[in-house]
């Protein structure tokens, strides 16, 4: 990420003055693209190093939500350049100014070819991890941006339309909200404590009840502490007599095991209870 961050630090102060000799809004709105990619970057790897801080008695679960804290406040970060973006792309596509069409194709393609390096670079962890996802995902649009700037720059060159470079940045701001929207989405479930997309909640409830001995789950809970780490627990209704049979280990080893195979889950915690022990639960809450 180091390596993305670097490159994109480079093209961003390119691009911007390339947008300034040029004229060109599309350069200027990659360059703003960039700098929010240069933030996030920055931020994620801030809370990357923040993650793998050790627990703590007051924080149990160590600093693990720093990348997704991170990642909420790069699409506040998107959604205004995509805003301003938008704006100003408006306005020029009414108003249209000069742009030299060869220096912006010349600046839009060393974008493109950073971008390229910078998407190989971040390419396997942005399956692994929402923050370095988020990055992914801007370098990717930055990508596009790019193709946007040359194939706008070309238009100018060849036909004079000037209004082409506000059509690229209308092009780029389109791009950047809908992608900030969705990463607003994935972070705001995970501080909300949704449930993981890929975990089917019924589906869960259905394998415990089928684990022998298991006759009710209720509160059943599954959230997300940070990316990769979903997190379960739940109330086990279970029969005495297969319980003295079993034995509460082999059990729990059942239960756990069930759910890893299945839904991925491996932070579990169960409370075995028996029959009748959730009215007493809902006794004592009144």
């Amino acid at each position: 990420m180091r390596i993305a961050l670097g490159l994109t630090l480079t093209v961003l102060f390119a691009q911007l003055a390339g947008g300034l000799i040029t004229g060109s809004l599309a350069l200027l709105a990659d360059a703003g693209h960039m700098a929010t990619d240069v933030v996030g970057l920055a931020m994620a790897l801030l809370a990357i190093r923040f993650a793998n801080r050790p627990a703590s008695e007051q924080r149990t679960f160590g600093y693990a939500r720093a990348e997704i804290l991170a990642a909420l406040a790069n699409c506040l970060l998107l959604f205004g350049v995509g805003g301003f973006v938008l704006y100003e792309g408006v306005e020029r596509l009414f108003r249209p100014t000069g742009v030299e069409g060869g220096l912006a194709a010349v600046f839009g393609g060393i974008g493109l070819v950073a971008n390229v390096i910078s998407l190989l670079v971040l390419m396997r962890g942005q399956r692994e991890s929402l923050n370095v996802r988020g990055a992914f995902l801007e370098v990717l649009a930055d990508t596009l941006g790019s193709v946007a700037v040359i194939v706008s720059a070309l238009v100018i060159t060849v036909t004079g339309w000037q209004r082409a470079d506000a059509v690229a940045s209308l092009v780029i701001g389109l791009m950047v909200v809908p992608r900030a929207w969705k990463l607003l989405r994935e972070a705001v479930d995970v501080l909300l404590e949704a449930a993981p997309r890929h975990v089917d909640m019924a589906s869960v409830r259905e394998h415990m009840l089928a684990q022998p001995g298991v006759e009710d789950v209720h509160d059943l809970h599954v959230w997300t502490i940070t990316s990769g780490l979903p997190v379960l627990s739940a109330h086990v209704v279970v029969s005495p007599e297969v319980l003295d049979a079993l034995g509460y280990e082999k059990l729990l080893h059942e239960l756990q095991g069930c759910l890893d195979r299945h839904f991925d889950v491996e932070h579990c915690t169960f409370q075995l209870e028996p029959g009748g022990h959730a009215e007493h639960e809902a006794g004592l809450c009144h």
